[in-house]
């Protein structure tokens, strides 16, 4: 879908939002605001315990703490608590800006704030309202012990997509079912977030590389065969004891998976293409993905950038952050950090590098990209290497997107 047709200057809320008809009687589009009612209506209608499955733009942060704030202001008990789990502290640190920013901040003395690797130990405890923010990174078998060893009145799930694995998938069902869910292109097609374009353009590993790719690729197939139906599942049941096997071939088998990963993740044609668009992009602000550290930093060094990254310490991201934010630097390098919990309007362009073999950091990471601010269209530009495993995973984290275009020549894109 091209662009050339783009009215200018969208309203907010959305040239293509449904309509509803208000109180008076007058019809109008839905706005953001009655998208997240309907989502908290559709939550208590199902008991108050319910997931949320919303695009990164709808604003499940406020649902979060308007299902909180609601549910206290039913209760004389002032002792009463809740609890909000995130995945990171980094978002421990900002959530309770969001009751700040919503008017709760009177809340905030009855509310604690943990995450999961910290909640799963806990035993005994009771909350009101417990809301679990980017659930799909709280339902392995250690964090899901929080919800067995500890009791609640009502939960909420927040995630911008259903679990791509059967486990957590099912878990999550049993857990909090799904109440309410609106993608990434209905959040674009209610004026949410801005309109996006992804740019798909294949890379070639040179010669060692490539050679390094097949050899890992060979034991894959081989360990593959050896193990039979459901390869996966098993190497991972028999390296956790939970299975009987050859441990020898389950470990070959994770290990050929991690070395195909490690050689596209880290090719080097993919550092051009992202000197090329970041070149070509010099007046906008500009995000990279990459797949491991290492690599995040070669891409920096290549694009005369700083990188952004767990390798850093909390006191250097913050001050990254705020040069960024500030305009005083352009680019941003980063690899899964950057993924969540990251709110400036004004990047328009990111470059991923490395891609993930699920469809959920796409939709994070172009999330970071397509933050409403005026009438910008944000442009993601994905590297991957042909011939590879990269082209299925590319395959699985853009099926359900619109406004993709593929090839292996970067000048059509610019």
């Amino acid at each position: 879908m091209k662009h050339s047709n783009k009215p200018k200057n969208l309203n907010y809320v959305g040239r293509r939002a449904p309509l509803i008809v208000d109180k008076k009687g007058v019809v109008k589009p839905m706005t953001r605001n009655d998208y997240q009612k309907k989502a908290l209506n559709d939550w208590a209608n199902q008991g108050f315990k319910g997931s949320i499955i919303a695009a990164t733009g709808f604003g499940k942060s406020r649902v979060a703490t308007l299902a909180i704030a609601y549910s206290l202001d039913e209760l004389e008990d002032k002792d009463v608590r809740c609890l909000v789990l995130v995945p990171t502290q980094q978002l421990q640190d900002q959530f309770p800006n969001e009751f700040v920013k919503w008017g709760f901040e009177d809340y905030l003395d009855r509310i604690d704030f943990m995450c999961y690797q910290s909640a799963h130990k806990m035993e005994g405890k009771h909350y009101h309202v417990v809301v679990c923010d980017e659930i799909h990174l709280g339902l392995s078998e250690v964090y899901r012990e929080f919800f067995n060893k500890n009791s609640y009145d009502r939960l909420l799930c927040l995630t911008a997509t259903v679990p791509e694995e059967p486990e957590y998938r099912m878990v999550l069902v049993n857990l909090a079912p799904i109440c309410f869910t609106i993608t990434l292109d209905e959040c674009v097609e209610a004026g949410f977030v801005a309109d996006y374009e992804i740019y798909c353009i294949g890379v070639d590993l040179d010669e060692t590389e490539r050679e390094q790719y097949d050899a890992h690729h060979k034991m894959f197939v081989r360990m593959r065969m050896a193990l039979g139906y459901g390869a996966f599942s098993k190497a991972q049941a028999i390296l956790g004891g939970k299975m009987e096997g050859n441990k020898g071939v389950a470990a070959q088998y994770m290990n050929s998976i991690r070395g195909r990963r490690q050689v596209v993740q880290q090719a080097v044609s993919k550092i051009a293409g992202a000197v090329e668009v970041v070149k070509f992009h010099s007046d906008k602000k500009i995000i990279t993905f990459g797949g491991t550290n290492k690599f995040t930093d070669c891409v920096a060094e290549a694009i005369g950038a700083e990188s952004y990254h767990s390798g850093k310490t909390k006191k250097q991201r913050e001050k990254l952050l705020d040069k960024f934010r500030s305009g005083e630097s352009k680019v941003l390098c980063s690899t899964k950090a950057l993924n969540q919990g990251m709110d400036v309007p004004d990047v328009e362009i990111g470059i991923i590098v490395g891609l993930e073999s699920k469809a959920l950091p796409m939709i994070q990471r172009l999330g970071r990209i397509i933050r409403k601010n005026g009438d910008k269209i944000g442009k993601i530009y994905i590297f991957y290497v042909k011939n590879s495993q990269e082209e299925k995973w590319l395959e699985q984290a853009t099926k359900k997107l619109n406004n993709v275009k593929q090839g292996d020549d970067l000048k059509l894109f610019l």
